[in-house]
């Protein structure tokens, strides 16, 4: 498998927010995971690593259009596959990744420097005329849905600008190293690429100064986090069911 960034994940059809336009909307709360049971990745911003690590595999991809590495979870070993979503749209982890919380909202940046514009994925099922929370009163206002949103998104915001400076940091300074894995998965052997991990043998290398200001940036904690992360991969194999080949009964004939 080879993994490669993909700036386009859930959104399909993201417009701005707009009380003309959405005045009659309601959102339904998320209780349905199957809108992300097709990605087998999540963007990760450095502030998750943590409650991420225990969980997915965190790695790193390089996003060529703006010639930056970018964290991600795997989330399943096949494109189009998320192996914690199940047939029902249950999330079958502890923590979900943010990005897919925030659904079915985004940020766009505006023409105005330093701005940006809430977002909604139009196409999403959790917009509806009849159910859910309004996104806007009878005078137009936005409601309390939307005043949550933005907050939601601002924080996220704040943190994406931290796990740029993050990945910067770690480019800079010849952190990364592809990564070239084999796992074993339903009696098969899979190739890993396509993806970058922290270089240990580098990060021991540091000198006492540099150390020290990894610990002044708050950098360990989500580096350690990321290395833990990475004997995920294994538990992603085992989570991969085989495939179940139908045999027919002896003396069958088949046609």
């Amino acid at each position: 498998m080879h993994l490669k960034w993909e700036a386009k994940l859930m959104f399909e059809q993201v417009v701005p927010v707009n009380k003309d336009r959405h005045a009659g909307k309601r959102v339904r709360i998320i209780n349905d995971f199957k809108f992300a049971s097709n990605f087998h990745l999540a963007y990760l911003t450095t502030h998750e690593f943590v409650r991420a690590a225990p969980l997915y595999p965190v790695l790193f991809l390089e996003d060529k259009a703006s010639d930056e590495f970018r964290p991600v979870a795997l989330l399943g070993l096949d494109a189009g596959e998320n192996l914690f979503v199940d047939s029902q749209g249950n999330w079958a982890a502890p923590y979900i990744p943010a990005i897919i919380r925030r659904y079915p909202f985004a940020l766009s940046k505006s023409a105005e420097e330093d701005r940006y514009i809430v977002c909604v994925d139009e196409a999403s099922s959790l917009l509806s005329d009849t159910e859910g929370a309004p996104m806007f009163d009878e005078a137009g206002n936005p409601t309390q849905v939307i005043e949550n949103v933005k907050r939601y998104l601002g924080e996220l915001q704040m943190m994406d600008q931290v796990t740029h400076e993050f990945s910067r940091f770690l480019v800079h300074n010849n952190l990364l190293t592809p990564m070239n894995m084999r796992v074993n998965v339903a009696n098969q052997v899979r190739n890993i690429t396509g993806c970058y991990v922290i270089n240990e043998d580098r990060l021991n290398n540091f000198s006492d100064q540099k150390f020290l200001e990894l610990r002044q940036k708050g950098y360990l904690t989500p580096i350690y986090a990321h290395l833990m992360s990475l004997l995920q991969i294994e538990r992603l194999a085992s989570l991969k069911k085989p495939a179940v080949v139908d045999v027919p009964p002896v003396g069958a004939t088949i046609q």
